[in-house]
């Protein structure tokens, strides 16, 4: 039974550690890993007396700092990518207001030519209408 419980409390032990590596780390599991692996290498050296530096928690170390640029990185081009998408949106949203405006501009200047059109035949028409008139009554019209 004691057996029992010594499982159950390392199995605790192990998630609440799994825990606080993943929450420092950001939620990035391989930055979290290569700080496992720094702090258990520090902690090798700290037992064994040897001085710190050494070739095994020196590389530890480079590997957790390359891993934390590379977690900072990846957040500083996911950030960028949501905000060049968020301004392509924009753009396009703008650029669909300018072709609807355009449209509209364009349907309103068609119906203003097609007025000035008709007005113009309509002034044409009525003009050669009273030019026969008026030639006509010169030429032995009524």
């Amino acid at each position: 039974m004691a057996g029992r419980q010594v499982g159950t409390l390392a199995a605790v032990a192990g998630l609440g550690g799994i825990g606080y590596y993943l929450y420092s780390a950001g939620g990035d599991p391989k930055l979290a890993e290569k700080k496992l692996e720094h702090d258990a290498a520090e902690a090798t050296r700290k037992l064994r007396g040897d001085y710190p530096g050494q070739d095994k928690e020196a590389k530890k170390a480079g590997e957790e700092a390359y891993e934390t640029a590379r977690a900072k990185a990846q957040s500083l081009a996911n950030d960028a990518k949501a905000k060049a998408d968020k301004a392509d949106a924009e753009l396009a949203k703008y650029s669909a207001d300018a072709k609807k405006k355009f449209e509209e501009l364009k349907n309103e200047t068609g119906r203003e030519v097609n007025a000035a059109a008709n007005k113009f035949d309509k002034e044409v028409t009525d003009g050669i209408n009273k030019s026969k008139g008026w030639f006509g009554g010169l030429f032995g019209g009524k």
